[in-house]
């Protein structure tokens, strides 16, 4: 969930942690969820919700590893593949696939996460949470809520909390969302080795 990326996309990819609304962070995410040594986790969806502006302005990005192409392991590239998928959808009234494996459009938040957290498996990271230690990799996937460097709104906090997805934390120390995202993938890869 990205509270403050400017939705429309005008801003400056050297000015990602001001202006861009902290796209550092979730340029950061994005990266670190597919990519890894000479290739990319072609398992792996990842979506993004915008909402610094509400409905009809606000912004879903949805990338699968499956199609993806064009993406990098730099911060920079990551957030102007991101950038460009705004500023192409910010006229627009339906989805539009801005590059390979990489869909966006408009949608609302608080559906979307609604919708993103009733799929089977699914987790909220939270430093509040308890201790994280999967014991079998779900053979449908796992899905995990994360937020920016803020925390959940009142309005999202109440729908996880309202589903009941566990809040789980992955230790003592505060970390950012792509080290996360890195727990994550390893803990996961060891419950369920890659198979090439």
């Amino acid at each position: 969930m990205a509270h403050r990326v400017p939705v429309s996309g005008n801003f400056s990819l050297n000015d990602l942690a001001g202006a861009g609304g902290r796209m550092d962070e979730v340029a950061r995410a994005v990266s670190t969820a597919f990519t890894i040594s000479n290739g990319l986790r072609r398992d792996t969806e990842f979506t993004i919700l915008f909402g610094a502006e509400p409905p009809p302005r606000a912004r879903r990005i949805r990338l699968a590893g499956t199609g993806l192409r064009y993406l990098n392991p730099d911060e920079r590239s990551t957030a102007a593949l991101l950038k460009n998928a705004l500023v192409r959808s910010s006229t627009l009234e339906r989805e539009v696939e801005a590059s390979p494996g990489l869909i966006v459009g408009p949608a609302d938040p608080l559906k979307a996460l609604t919708e993103f957290a009733r799929e089977p498996g699914t987790i909220w990271l939270t430093e509040a949470g308890l201790p994280y230690h999967p014991t079998s990799a779900a053979s449908s996937g796992v899905g995990a809520v994360l937020s920016d460097p803020e925390d959940p709104t009142p309005e999202e906090r109440e729908i996880l909390e309202w589903l009941a997805i566990p809040p789980v934390s992955l230790g003592p120390v505060s970390l950012r969302a792509s080290q996360c995202i890195d727990v994550l993938h390893n803990r996961w890869d060891v419950l369920a080795p890659a198979s090439t």
